[in-house]
């Protein structure tokens, strides 16, 4: 019987490290009202995060250092910041995609609490204005209310948001006028225009038809790009504005 030579086993090369340098926006108002920007240079993986260098900074080199962070897994939206000029979720940018330098600071618009922080509230203000709930009127109903997949399909996009405040943060018109709705207002304002099941739907449409309501919108896909959960926001936009002028939901 022939003897049949064994293959050798493959080998399989550990993934190497390569140092990054992360300059990051400081901001400590209990010390000075200056800004200033600090460099570290930190060992990266390519399955690294940005999020797991900000906490091997804060844990190996500089416990000061302060961020949002959360689920990690790009489901709570609290680690959002502008990496590179762009806003993005800490927890899902892959260091094999990005350079070995990285420029990180706080979103745009909102006040800056500290270094990486800002004060959501302001987001938060605009966001409960539209009512993002089901609005209903009469009797209590007996039994649940049935809907059609269609009529899930028409909203299903904007059910995606996950509040991270990216989208309106990357809004130019948002950066210039703090009394602008932004683009994630609108887009929970349409995931309950556009249920079947709602009744609110014209109050909503009334409270965007303010002037710092949907008509500010620029249409900069800004924050299409922006959105880490790929919803169409500039296409929910267009469709609020449709809605608007044509009072047809």
């Amino acid at each position: 019987m022939t003897a049949v030579a064994e293959r050798p086993a493959p080998v399989i090369e550990a993934p190497k490290s390569r140092p990054v340098e992360v300059k990051i926006r400081r901001y400590n108002p209990e010390v000075s009202e200056e800004v200033t920007w600090v460099t570290y240079t930190v060992d990266a993986f390519p399955t690294d995060r940005v999020l797991n260098l900000l906490m091997k900074i804060k844990g190996e080199q500089d416990g000061t250092l302060t961020f949002r962070r959360s689920c990690a897994h790009g489901v709570c939206g609290s680690d959002a910041m502008r990496i590179n000029g762009v806003n993005r979720l800490a927890c899902k940018v892959l260091m094999k995609d990005m350079p070995d330098k990285l420029t990180i600071e706080p979103i745009k618009g909102l006040p800056v609490e500290k270094d990486l922080v800002v004060d959501m509230e302001p987001f938060f203000e605009a966001y409960r204005a539209v009512k993002p709930f089901l609005i209903t009127g009469g009797n209590e109903p007996t039994k649940e209310w049935l809907q059609s997949q269609a009529d899930r399909d028409r909203y299903d996009d904007t059910t995606k948001c996950i509040l991270c405040a990216a989208c309106t943060t990357s809004c130019p018109v948002f950066w210039t006028d703090g009394s602008y709705f932004g683009p994630a207002a609108i887009v929970n304002a349409h995931r309950f225009i556009f249920d079947s099941r709602d009744q609110g739907s014209e109050e909503r449409l009334e409270i965007l038809n303010d002037r710092e309501g949907v008509w500010r919108c620029r249409t900069t896909f800004n924050c299409t790009e922006a959105c880490p959960r790929g919803i169409e926001i500039t296409k929910a936009i267009k469709e609020v504005k449709q809605a608007l002028l044509f009072r047809r939901v």
